[in-house]
């Protein structure tokens, strides 16, 4: 039987990985995680993702940054699933070498180790985002495809939150982001992906390690924080409607996302292990159906049955992209991928969980975290308020 190392497994998407393997039961599975604060709470023992894995791998609590963790975390392993990582687009902006130390000196550690330690790993497989397009591919009436750069901040204050041609500087219109697109991160967390990318490819030949690399839309589904203010608007929008307070939609609310399920990343994630065919692949892992933000936030609202009011503020954020959707062609032709939730199905079934989880109204309970968040981002001037 293959022993299967996920960093940073006691996460979000490493919980649903973990579920699929055990369904599988052709692997054991090592997970190293540090159960950061920001994820698990006050008491990682007592948290939902904690309690969901804890009898079904063997649980190393250690970090990537640390070099002995890892040495003792690779040991017997044959196939490694990086998850490990800082995730927060917006908290990258002013934590600059915290997400240089995570993402990117952590991986380092780990192929360092795999080197100098001449470990006979099968296969990495890398969990990149989405991110690294920046806004990913357009169309120009003049100039075709196009992948702009960053929307200007005084175009944005002046509420034109349109993506423009970088040539002629006209509105661009959305196409599908296929993994042939010019690479293009606007935010440092896309940046520390990109560089995890990179480090893959460029140690794989030294090594003799096939890689996969899958670069996640926005993942969702139950089990996903919901106390950490610096990943995903599910969250922070859920905690509000429960509350029946007041939301604030950033930009005009049209900006939309490609969600996908996070049972439906982990069955794509597991399939490329023993699957020569992504080896040495970029794939994207989505849904290739785009929602808006403010679908979103009324999707919710109907399912909390809340009487929080939707106001769209103009507010903004310097590194947030307008939309993105992924072209999921190679998924399918590689790893026969279907998404089996679609939003709506996946929402109902996220809002049911988090009203389980909220039995006891602890979502009620003002924690400040989201608050602060903001006033971080204000004060280093990422967040932009009308």
């Amino acid at each position: 039987m293959s022993r299967v190392l996920i960093t940073g497994g006691a996460g979000f998407i490493g919980n649903s990985i973990i579920d699929h393997l055990n369904k599988e039961g052709k692997h054991k599975i090592v997970v190293l995680d540090n159960f950061s604060e920001q994820i698990h709470g006050d008491n990682y023992e007592e948290s939902y993702l904690y309690q969901n894995i804890k009898d079904k791998a063997e649980i190393i609590r250690g970090d990537v940054r640390n070099r002995a963790d890892v040495e003792k975390a690779l040991k017997g392993v044959d196939y490694i699933i990086h998850l490990a990582a800082e995730t927060g687009t917006g908290q990258s902006m002013y934590e600059i070498n915290k997400y240089t130390d995570v993402n990117i000196m952590g991986t380092s550690n780990i192929l360092d180790v795999i080197l100098n330690n001449k470990l006979n790993i099968k296969k990495i497989i890398l969990s990149s985002s989405r991110s690294v397009y920046g806004e990913g591919m357009y169309f120009c009436k003049d100039h075709g495809i196009v992948v702009p750069g960053s929307r200007e901040v005084e175009d944005m204050k002046l509420g034109n939150f349109e993506t423009k041609c970088p040539i002629c500087g006209e509105n661009v219109e959305l196409r599908d982001t296929t993994e042939e697109c010019n690479l293009n991160p606007i935010s440092y967390y896309a940046y520390t992906k990109l560089s995890q990318e990179k480090m893959l490819e460029t140690m794989s030949p030294i090594l003799g390690i096939p890689y996969t690399i899958f670069r996640y839309q926005n993942v969702y589904g139950a089990g996903q924080s919901l106390s950490n203010p610096y990943t995903g608007i599910l969250s922070i929008f859920s905690k509000m409607l429960l509350q029946n307070k007041t939301l604030n939609i950033f930009e005009d609310g049209k900006e939309s996302r490609d969600f996908v399920h996070v049972s439906d990343v982990a069955s794509i994630t597991c399939n490329a292990i023993e699957n020569s065919a992504t080896d040495y692949q970029h794939i994207n892992v989505g849904s290739g159906k785009i929602v808006s933000v403010i679908k979103v936030a009324e999707v919710l609202k109907k399912f909390y049955s809340s009487t929080s009011k939707i106001n769209i503020s103009g507010d903004f954020r310097k590194g947030d992209i307008r939309h993105n959707i992924a072209d999921i062609s190679r998924a399918k032709n590689l790893c026969g991928f279907i998404p089996a939730f679609n939003f709506e199905k996946g929402m109902e079934e996220f809002t049911a969980w988090v009203i389980a989880e909220n039995s006891e109204n602890k979502l009620l309970v003002s924690d400040g975290k989201f608050e602060r968040s903001l006033e971080e981002m204000k004060a280093t001037g990422m967040l932009i308020q009308k």
